[in-house]
């Protein structure tokens, strides 16, 4: 459903894994050791792993020699991608409010709300290569079976809560199907018909034994190192305070039953720019809304929230900052 990230590791290391070589010699031995120095001051150092994650309230273990390299190679790409990592969470102190309630109310284990980061980068607007589009990637045809609304006016893909309640059905109706959240994982990168048959040509029963294509194949990994980053940030380089948060925005819904026929002239009338009134309602996808006789809401944002004149002071987590 999405691009996965590059295998990039940055020589800039950060944070309280990075060790700085400070070497002190004679100038005789400094002589005979110029050529041996390293080019760089910093050293980069591989993140330290644990035996096992939990994931969904079960107890992953990742000492078998593929199930420890696959987790290494995605805990060490998040560990090194510092700038992408760390606005995942900053843009997480925002999202996480709305995600986590939809999870829980659905009977979704918490941990789903990693696979919405590493599908868009917490982004609603995202789409991808294969037009998958919004937070939860959504491809039309499954968007559409699960509940959304989808025309050339609006796109129910972009808009996070009901995004959120599609996702929820459709990992309801895998774990349906797997009784085994690893495998519901899978399923929503791969798709239930290839994790299923997967499952019966290999006679395994979980996906992490299964063999599939690359991207599949690193899929849940990559939710559970995400994961691991989140629950231990500074652990792994990543310092941040309340300010550098993005805090969350509050709003005021309007409910709108008839057809808006100029969304500029709407978002004037409300004091916003069309700009805002779109970032705040991306499944807007036109400068008009056809509401086909349904009901939308839609958010306007309050004024005094849309400035960072007063530092955010909002820690949805307290483990993503420095005290």
């Amino acid at each position: 459903m999405k691009v996965t990230n590059h295998d990039i590791i940055s020589f800039l290391a950060g944070g309280i894994i990075c060790l700085t070589a400070c070497i002190s010699m004679s100038s005789t031995d400094s002589e005979k050791v110029r050529d041996e120095r390293p080019l760089v001051a910093s050293m980069t150092v591989s993140p330290e792993l644990p035996a096992s994650v939990r994931f969904c309230g079960e107890e992953v273990d990742i000492t078998r020699y593929n199930m420890r390299e696959g987790f290494d190679r995605e805990l060490t790409s998040f560990t090194y991608l510092h700038s992408t990592t760390m606005l995942y969470i900053k843009r997480a102190n925002r999202y996480f409010p709305i995600i986590e309630p939809i999870l829980k109310a659905n009977g979704i284990p918490d941990d789903f709300k990693y696979l919405a980061v590493i599908e868009s980068n917490l982004d609603p607007r995202i789409t991808s290569s294969a037009k998958a589009v919004g937070m939860w990637q959504l491809l039309e045809g499954t968007a559409r079976d699960f509940g959304l609304t989808i025309t050339p006016t609006v796109d129910e893909r972009c808009h996070v809560e009901k995004a959120t309640v599609a996702a929820c059905k459709y990992l309801q109706s895998a774990y349906t199907k797997y009784g085994n959240w690893v495998s519901v994982a899978a399923s929503y990168n791969a798709g239930m018909g290839r994790i299923s048959g997967e499952l019966t040509r290999q006679d395994v029963e979980t996906s992490l034994d299964l063999w599939l294509v690359e991207e599949t194949t690193r899929y849940v990994y990559r939710i559970m190192a995400i994961k691991q980053i989140f629950e231990n940030p500074y652990k792994y380089g990543f310092i941040l305070g309340a300010k550098n948060l993005y805090k969350p925005i509050a709003v005021d819904e309007v409910t709108v039953t008839s057809d808006i026929e100029d969304l500029v002239t709407y978002a004037k009338s409300y004091n916003i720019t069309y700009a805002d009134l779109k970032r705040f309602n991306p499944w807007l996808r036109d400068r008009k809304l056809a509401t086909g006789g349904k009901t939308y809401t839609i958010q306007i944002p309050q004024s005094v929230d849309m400035y960072y004149k007063t530092p955010n002071t909002y820690v949805h987590d307290t483990r993503w900052v420095v005290k």
